[in-house]
């Protein structure tokens, strides 16, 4: 288990291409979050809390984690797993519930998407995929999900009914994703090791604007899996406040 911190970067207002490079971003804030998780997947909050999974591989548990945005501190903790399914992946959430696909811990399985909600964090609904569903992003119409590697979008409606499946053109295996209001915003890595933050124009799913990622003091890539995750942010009274990403790193 680890503990984390956790680094915010802002830039940008609502339906534009915010940043050019990296160097356009703006470190506004640092957190430490005070709880013990495992490997983390996915991370989204609103003005007062912050949701993270993780999955413990050993026990086979997959986790969804709960903090205050003001403390840091951990609130809570729910076990999201399903049988041999428990992988939690990159989360998305909207006015009331959590978006969180959980999958066999290996490429082209299965997986369930679960709607949980935000005040009780109970499962609300879920439906099966017949593959490993590794991030997800949810318009006011419709969610989207990425397999592993994201090599392949699935979009479905708000029930579970698979409505297309698009081929991933981008080469960057996504491990987080949010919907904006005009582009998903996703982040992952290239194939030669780098990181990268996507903007793809939906519903063409094609590739708009790409930001190249810097590396931790670690040298690892910002978006590699369990280390960064993008997500749109209306702060209330603030909503110019746009583009935000969340950099894990253990703390010693």
């Amino acid at each position: 288990m680890v503990t984390l911190g956790v680094s915010l970067i802002l830039s940008g207002a609502p339906f534009q291409l915010p940043v050019e490079s990296w160097s356009d971003l703006q470190l506004v804030s640092v957190i430490e979050l005070e709880g013990d998780t495992y490997h983390v997947q996915g991370v989204d909050f609103n003005n007062q809390r912050l949701w993270v999974t993780s999955v413990d591989t050993a026990a086979g548990k997959g986790r969804l984690h709960e903090f205050s945005l003001a403390t840091g501190k951990m609130e809570r903790t729910e076990e999201i797993q399903d049988g041999i399914r428990f992988h939690p992946g990159g989360i998305a959430s909207d006015e009331q519930s959590i978006w969180i696909p959980v999958a066999e811990y290996r490429r082209a399985s299965t997986s369930v998407i679960e709607r949980r909600n935000k005040r009780t964090l109970q499962l609300e609904f879920a439906f099966s995929v017949s593959d490993h569903i590794g991030c997800v992003a949810v318009t006011p119409e419709y969610l989207i999900g990425g397999n592993w590697d994201s090599l392949e979008f699935y979009v479905w409606d708000h029930s579970g009914k698979l409505l297309r499946t698009v081929g991933n053109e981008t080469h960057n295996a996504y491990q987080d994703m949010k919907f904006d209001g005009r582009y998903i915003v996703a982040s992952g890595l290239l194939s030669d090791g780098s990181g990268a933050v996507d903007w793809i124009d939906f519903p063409s799913f094609h590739l708009v604007h790409r930001v190249k990622a810097e590396s931790t003091d670690r040298q690892v890539p910002f978006t590699r899996e369990g280390r960064n995750a993008w997500a749109e942010a209306y702060w209330e009274n603030e909503s110019s406040r746009h583009l935000v990403g969340w950099y894990f790193s253990q703390v010693h």
